[in-house]
């Protein structure tokens, strides 16, 4: 077989004649030989492999779409020899990748080797290497993919094979690539600060996503074959069997990672192809005191109220991920002076806090919260902590255990502090046991905080979407996020807690016992410095601490922060006398997509429907002084501009006659009080879809 240096002088004759002798010696790589023709005349890889093409009259090769099992017609000695990948194969003829046309010997070797004709294709040297390396030997790449970022890092991360770090050496951790590439991923995590990490097999490869101040950021992609390397590796730490990929597992471990001690919790669950991965990151540190975390002054004294009774429940809610655990856990280092019995019944135990003594559940066991909480009533408790009401039985053992004189703290889901108490009753606690035991409940969202490194000071005028914003929600924002290496160019570092307290009052718990409507519960709300989600996270905003993009996406005020158009959020106009149902209405239209005014009374409705804005819809109740509903429905009916503007009506009344006249004069559709926000959602929905047909 001839140099191929010598081979090679057809190459730089192609692109650039006479300049043969700019080529290196005779015996260098191929990838070398290509890399100095290129460089010589110019060009790209892919603009060379072009030009060979079209000399040899041949394709280029899509090393895209490579047939999954043909590298099983092909050894990987020979490819890696001649630096060639093959494509694709029919039962004649095998497509090949190859950067070197004249290669007489490679059609033979591949003619041997796989018993078909081989047909070539042109692609770069360095492409096809690896394409190589991706399919046939991954953990090549994985070196590769790990000597990018660098060995030391890597092993500054340290599992540990029990609960004492002390004893652990770096000596015992394996030094395999996969173990390496973990590594990188799992301390990139730390330093980024993220409280989990997805690994998300795909068809075309995998991902890694962390999920940093609550916001998910992509951080790199890596082939297939090495996602399915990485996630075995992790289900090894956490004890869980690899060869089972059926079903979802759960495990956990423990690791140092530059000297600090992470708990994993780690889950996996089948895909259709593969695997997925959810790895959460606690730091035992984080286990705080309440005012280190950061809550607003009159917030925080409403809290400490809640946690200074000896009996009731008390509850905090809001979504996964929101600090529910966070916030309990630090209320209970408070409590924890070594004067009361606290007993903790969690699933799982997510930080170990000294002066507690933490039970974890294990169903297999039949150890459940309810059996828990059974047995550690004789344990003569004071606290407890249960770590979610999730059921029926969990909560009557809860409701007793307060009644006889224990305060009992847990987490619920429901949306705000108020639905706490539609919670219960899903449940099926009885209403009179709920007034009697509720002492309040915390409803919480996690918001960013402004990059304090980078964030600027508002002096100029407002963008479009602040000042759309500022109109919202009545507040002109402080700062601008602008992005930096500190907060990794998010414009945000760190999250501040938005919360509601509620405290029972005789007025609530007199409205609890006989079933009253949310409204009614809204209504007898301790205004004595209770404050909405809304308020205190406009506090945060007024503080400077945050924006009011940020505030939107939290509460959840779809396209607030899209950047669309205003005429993608329908305008609605919302007429009713009562500030309470008002409040409750916008709430729930403006969390589902619209843009909403009010008017609060008849007379007030027809005014802003005269101002010519374009409503898409009128919310309309019937019964309201000065002009009523029925009144106001005729007026706009009888108005030209505004005879086929969808109305929807609100109703008190149980009478069907006199809701089938309300169709009859006009209605669109109408919807009994008090509301509730999914039917209310969709008849405002439905009755827009008729309208636009």
């Amino acid at each position: 077989m001839p140099e191929v240096a010598t081979r090679l002088h057809w190459l730089a004759e192609l692109v650039q004649p006479n300049g043969a002798e700019e080529l290196p010696g005779p015996g260098k790589p191929l990838a070398e030989m290509w890399a100095a023709v290129a460089k010589a005349a110019g060009l790209s890889d892919e603009a060379l492999a072009r030009k060979v093409a079209i000399q040899f009259k041949l394709n280029l090769a899509d090393l895209e779409t490579i047939a999954p099992t043909v590298t099983s017609l092909l050894p990987e000695k020979l490819a890696r020899k001649h630096n060639v990948m093959p494509l694709r194969a029919t039962d004649r003829q095998i497509f090949v990748a190859t950067s070197d046309p004249t290669d007489l010997d490679l059609e033979q070797a591949i003619g041997f080797a796989s018993g078909r004709q081989p047909v070539m294709e042109i692609a770069p040297p360095s492409a096809i290497l690896k394409s190589v390396d991706i399919l046939y030997s991954p953990d090549r790449l994985v070196e590769r993919l790990v000597g990018k970022v660098g060995m030391d890092m890597a092993d500054q991360v340290v599992l540990l094979e029990d609960e004492t770090p002390e004893t652990v050496s770096t000596a015992e951790i394996d030094a395999t690539p996969v173990v390496k590439l973990t590594n990188l991923i799992l301390h990139e995590a730390v330093r980024t600060g993220a409280s989990d990490i997805h690994l998300e097999p795909s068809a075309d490869g995998g991902t890694v996503r962390f999920r940093v101040d609550g916001v998910m950021r992509t951080i790199m992609k890596v082939p297939s074959s090495v996602m399915s390397r990485v996630v075995p590796r992790i289900k090894i730490m956490g004890k869980l069997d690899i060869a089972d990929r059926l079903r979802p597992q759960d495990g956990r471990a423990r690791l140092q990672v530059e000297g600090a001690t992470l708990d994993l919790r780690i889950s996996t669950v089948p895909t259709r192809d593969a695997e997925k991965a959810v790895i959460r990151l606690l730091d035992p540190r984080n286990a705080k005191q309440l005012e280190a975390l950061g809550i607003l002054p009159e917030e925080l004294t409403r809290i400490r109220r809640l946690f200074g009774y000896r009996e009731g429940i008390v509850v905090v809610t809001g979504p996964t991920g929101s600090g529910k655990t966070t916030l309990l856990y630090a209320a209970l280092r408070e409590l924890a002076t070594g004067e009361v019995n606290i007993m903790t019944v969690e699933d799982p135990v997510e930080y170990e806090l000294p002066g507690l003594t933490q039970i974890q559940v294990e169903v297999k066991r039949d150890l459940t919260f309810a059996a828990a909480l059974r047995s550690i009533l004789r344990q003569d408790p004071d606290v407890v902590f249960v770590g979610e009401i999730r059921d029926r039985e969990t909560a009557e053992v809860a409701v007793q255990a307060s009644l006889t004189g224990h305060l009992v703290v847990s987490t619920l889901h429901a949306n705000d502090a108020v639905g706490a108490i539609a919670r219960f009753i899903d449940l099926g606690i009885d209403k009179s046991k709920i007034a009697a035991t509720l002492r309040g409940s915390v409803a919480q969202r996690l918001a960013r905080r402004a990059c304090p490194k980078c964030a600027v000071p508002i002096n100029g005028p407002l963008t479009p979407d602040e000042t759309k914003l500022a109109a919202r929600y009545g507040v002109a924002p402080l700062v601008r996020t602008v992005g930096c290496e500190a907060c990794s160019n998010s414009g945000f570092k760190g999250r501040l807690p938005i919360l509601e307290v509620l405290i029972t009052n005789p007025k609530l718990e007199e409205q609890i016992s006989v079933g009253a409507s949310s409204a009614a519960l809204q209504k007898a709300t301790d205004t004595g410095g209770f404050r909405s989600l809304r308020e205190t996270a406009l506090e945060r905003v007024r503080l400077g601490q945050t924006t009011l993009q940020e505030i939107a996406r939290v509460l959840g005020d779809a396209g607030a922060d899209d950047g669309e158009p205003e005429k993608q959020a329908p305008h609605l106009l919302l007429v009713d006398d009562d500030p309470v149902n008002r409040s409750i209405a916008r709430g729930v239209l403006e969390k589902g997509g619209f843009k909403v005014s009010e008017a609060g009374d008849g007379a007030a409705g027809l005014a802003v429907l005269g101002n010519g804005a374009g409503f898409a819809l009128v919310v309309l109740d019937v019964d309201m002084p000065l002009m009523d509903g029925r009144q106001v429905l005729a007026r706009i009916r009888s108005s030209v501009a505004t005879a086929s503007l969808p109305v929807l009506v609100l109703t008190g009344s149980a009478d069907e006659g006199a809701e089938a006249q309300l169709m009859e004069d006009g209605a669109d559709d109408f919807i009994k009080k008090p509301l509730d926000p999914a039917r209310f959602l969709a008849r405002v929905r439905s009755a827009l879809r008729r309208a636009g047909e």
